[in-house]
């Protein structure tokens, strides 16, 4: 074991155990390890006593520093040997805690002052790292205080306002320019690429000025993996930014491309200090830390010292560190997110007090929100990018983020996932858990529940104390919010409490009896119709409920909107501040939601629902556990709302990807970009371009089509998976589309990888957020990962560490009721052109680079060859037997891949 002095009691030897003589010793909290969680799962046993984990010390020591979480991430992370074997992943932990502790004396005074008292409360917690760590730092007398050394938030630079930027101009961007700058990016030894200038040609048009409103210049444009187009399209984007002024947004779909461009701009703009202020990372609340949350937790957690205390700790020293609080950034201790619950330090919805909150001039969250309102080049999400353009739609918490936030020009990259975006960004759903949020938004925790959030009344009733009008209409509404679901509404689904809980319960039972899938593991849906009488009376009475909410929900907006009037010239900036986000709060959720919930539930009585529209009833689930309750309605084409709320009140979006187009309908068919994008509803037309990869995909790849295997026969299909991965020595993904099957076959084929020296791991089994197997799968490269199907798009693996994907079947899509009413709105062929997309999104996972090699396996002897055009032309496609396949994957790969 490691000692204060750094040095560590290791012989050399290794000892074999059992998974049980393992799991005992690691119970006995005597053990030192890489991810006590991950370690936990895997021996299939709990943390019953503290352990020494490294990556805690890791976290402590170098906070806001990204490792990946594992022996070998923390090995490269501080710069010594990369264990090979079993034996030196011991030494490498010992050598890392040593190092770790010889690095503690020489940090900053002030740093060490900050640790005393927050190691003296973790050792109370039993911290194993702590008696070590006070060895070298010292005691300290501020101890006796529950919250010393943990207050990271005063140390905190207080933002500042600054005035509104000006109107962003109209200045278009010549191809000439764009390439002049994208030589300058690149620099005079960068590699020379036609394509990528030929792209970056192309990107320039939606930086045109727009010559009427309402008809946004539109550039779609296709790039095959390897073209570089992120600094294709930066080069122009850039230019036009420099030229207007803010009002920029690149968005993506995956957290990985985000970081990806941030590291591309750092080519750009080297000097950080112009980089940040020329562009910042925008994210949705939810990805924030909560500083008011945080406090709240870290309270409750120092009066009774714990393994909770070690956990906030741990965030704490990160708080100390981060730039911008972002909990879902490379930076953050992700392995932390199983033994706590994020959203509680994150804002939940609706929740934020804003000028009431001790910590708001140090805010997270408010900090960013005023960058990125001044920010030439904004870095952000579909999601968000949808949820302020379209705030007719979406919540005041996104609203009042987005107020002063200019949209002018955006560039879509990954933009095949727009439609998706575009989905669950104008979905409704009258559900246990919207009108669980939207009661406690107004009324508060109630009963026994534990949090700071405050409802209506608490964060209103200082402002309108003198307004009897006011006081009365307050109380009008968080009475009249009793029709709606309460916490804890799941476990009274067979007793319910008011007109809320009966018609989820009326749900329940109606999908219950329709449903043809008994299993109660997935979720249920059935179609609403005929309704039972049961379910009618429920939907009515919750209708009339809600007009009687709305109607004093409104007559509030007002009172509030007139005391900002009466008192101008008496109230706070704070105070005003309060005041108006309580009052768009209220207007946007008394005239947008409960309108679209009204008008739902109405429906169900008079069968009168727009053709435009797909309602159903549903029990959500997530891996057998019960989740919501509720009446959910979709776009049958959510790219209208798109086109219409978004791409239509810009000047102008490039929408790009390597996967616009369905390769199915021919190389100059644009179809399904233009109805998938949403530029088919807009009245100019798309400028259009496409531009293949560089790659050479016969002689890089090859596509396997296997014959022999009964993928419905789980031993078969998990011998065939466990050899194909033997055969190439690791390095390879398996993709699923049911959650069931997965775990199956992980649980047959774990121990032979592991004896052959290949570690597995698992989305759904092992205890890591999926990004956290993501860094450790491209990390190893030898490793193995299975996950589900929605994994192929999140999977970032140049080189040798992706060299084989196996799909267990093809990934049609679920035949949900708002698949049905998609299929029947886009023809029979809309089943083939996802599958297309989605067995194209995979592929192009496989081959990243000019040397990479890399073998595609279809276990369903029945893929239709109508879906092989998904592949680039050129590569080669066997149907075999799996011994076969084998063979020539071995052949093709070279030993062990």
């Amino acid at each position: 074991m490691p000692t204060a002095q750094g040095a560590t009691v290791f012989d050399g030897g290794l000892k074999i155990l059992t998974r049980a003589a393992a799991a005992e010793l690691f119970r006995s909290g005597e053990v030192l390890v890489a991810h006590a969680g991950f370690v936990a799962g895997r021996l299939n046993t709990t943390i019953e006593r503290p352990v020494y984990d490294v990556l805690e010390l890791f976290a402590f020591v170098r906070p806001c520093q990204p490792c990946v979480p594992s022996a070998l991430g923390i090995a490269r992370a501080l710069g010594i040997a990369v264990p090979e074997n079993p034996a030196a992943v011991v030494a490498t932990l010992q050598q890392a805690a040593d190092q770790l502790l010889l690095e503690i004396p020489f940090l900053p005074e002030a740093v060490k002052s900050a640790m005393r008292p927050m190691t003296q409360t973790l050792a109370k917690a039993g911290w194993r790292w702590a008696p070590l760590i006070l060895e070298i730092v010292g005691t300290s007398d501020l101890q006796s205080a529950p919250l010393a050394g943990f207050e990271v938030w005063r140390t905190l630079r207080e933002w500042e306002d600054a005035p509104a930027p000006a109107k962003a101009s109209s200045l278009g961007v010549a191809p000439a320019e764009a390439r002049a700058r994208l030589q300058q990016i690149v620099g005079l030894s960068g590699e020379e690429r036609p394509e990528q200038r030929a792209y970056s040609d192309a990107a320039s048009y939606a930086f045109e000025p727009r010559e009427r409103a309402g008809a946004p210049k539109i550039a779609l444009v296709e790039a095959g993996t390897g073209i570089g187009k992120t600094l294709g399209y930066l080069a122009p984007a850039s230019l036009w930014a420099e030229k207007n002024g803010p009002g920029l947004w690149i968005s993506t779909y995956t957290r990985n491309l985000q970081r990806q461009i941030v590291q591309e701009i750092a080519r750009l703009y080297p000097d950080p200090i112009e980089r940040e202020e020329k562009a910042v990372v925008r994210k949705g609340r939810e990805n924030y830390l909560c500083l008011l949350n945080f406090e709240e937790a870290m309270k409750r957690a120092a009066f009774a010292p714990g393994p909770r205390t070690i956990v906030l700790a741990l965030i704490a020293r990160w708080v100390s560190a981060t730039p911008d609080g972002d909990i879902s950034g490379a930076g953050f201790p992700a392995f932390l997110a199983g033994q706590m619950a994020m959203r509680e330090i994150t804002d939940r919805r609706g929740e934020c007090i804003y000028g009431a909150c001790p910590h708001y001039r140090v805010c997270f969250i408010e900090k960013i929100v005023r960058r990125a309102k001044l920010a030439p080049i904004v870095v952000a999400n579909h999601a968000l990018v949808i949820a302020n353009a379209a705030q007719d739609w979406l919540g005041p918490d996104q609203t009042t983020d987005a107020a002063g936030e200019r949209h002018v020009r955006y560039v879509f990259d990954e933009g095949h996932h727009l439609f998706d975006a575009a989905d669950s960004g104008f979905a409704a759903a009258v559900s246990g858990s919207e009108m669980a949020d939207l009661r406690r938004w107004i009324r508060g925790p109630e009963g026994r529940a534990r949090s700071r959030s405050r409802g209506l009344e608490d964060r209103l009733k200082d402002l309108v104390a003198e307004n009897e009008d006011a006081v009365k209409t307050l109380d009008e509404v968080v009475s009249a919010a009793g029709v709606l679901a309460g916490e804890g509404w799941p476990n009274r689904l067979s007793a319910p409490h008011g007109p809320g809980e009966v018609f989820l319960a009326a749900v329940y039972q109606h999908v219950r009896a329709r449903s043809e899938d008994k299993d109660a593991f997935y979720s249920q849906e059935t179609e609403p119709f005929p309704l039972s009488d049961e379910a009618g009376d429920a939907a009515r009475t919750l209708a009339i409920g809600l007009r009687r909410l709305a109607t004093p929900m409104l007559r509030l907006v007002k009172a509030l909107r007139q005391q900002l009037d009466d008192k101008a010239e008496t109230l706070e900036p704070f105070q005003r501040g309060r005041i108006d986000a309580a009052a768009r709060g209220l207007e946007w959720r008394a005239r947008i939601m409960l309108p679209a919930w009204i008008s739902m539930l109405e429906a169900l009585n008079t069968g009168e629902i727009n053709d435009e529209f797909v309602d159903w009833f549903e029990i959500a689930r997530d891996d057998g556990r019960g989740q919501d309750v509720g009446l959910e309605r979709r776009w049958v084409d959510p790219t209208i709302p798109l086109a219409n709320e978004v791409l239509a009140q810009a000047h102008g979006a490039l929408i790009t990807s390597a996967t616009l187009r369905d390769a199915g309908l021919g190389d100059d068919d644009w179809q399904s970009a233009e109805v998938r994008t949403g530029a088919l509803h807009l009245p100019e037309p798309a400028r259009r371009a496409s531009f293949g990869s560089p790659f050479a995909y016969g002689e890089q790849s090859r596509v396997f089509i296997v014959k022999d295997v009964e993928r419905r026969n789980l031993e078969q299909l998990s011998s065939a998976i466990r050899e194909l991965f033997l055969a190439t020595g690791g390095g390879a993904l398996g993709l699923f589309t049911a959650v069931r099957a997965l775990r199956e076959v992980e649980k047959r084929i774990a121990a032979p990888l592991a004896a052959a020296g290949l570690t597995l791991y698992a989305q759904h089994v092992d205890k890591l957020d999926t990004g956290a197997l993501v860094d450790l799968f491209r990390s190893e490269e030898n490793s193995c990962l299975l996950g589900t199907d929605a994994l192929r798009d999140g999977v970032d693996v140049p080189g040798r560490s992706l060299r084989l994907v196996v799909f267990d079947k093809i990934p049609w899509p679920k035949p949900t009721i708002l698949h049905k009413a998609r299929r029947a709105r886009f023809g029979r062929s809309y089943d083939d052109l996802l599958t297309r997309l989605r067995l194209k999104q995979a592929f192009g996972r496989l081959i990243r680079g000019g040397s990479d090699k890399g073998c595609f396996v279809i276990l369903e002897s029945a893929t239709p060859s109508r879906l092989l055009s998904a592949f680039p032309p050129d590569t080669p496609v066997l149907r075999c037997g799996l011994a076969e396949a084998i063979r020539e994957i071995r052949e093709f790969l070279g030993p062990h891949g």
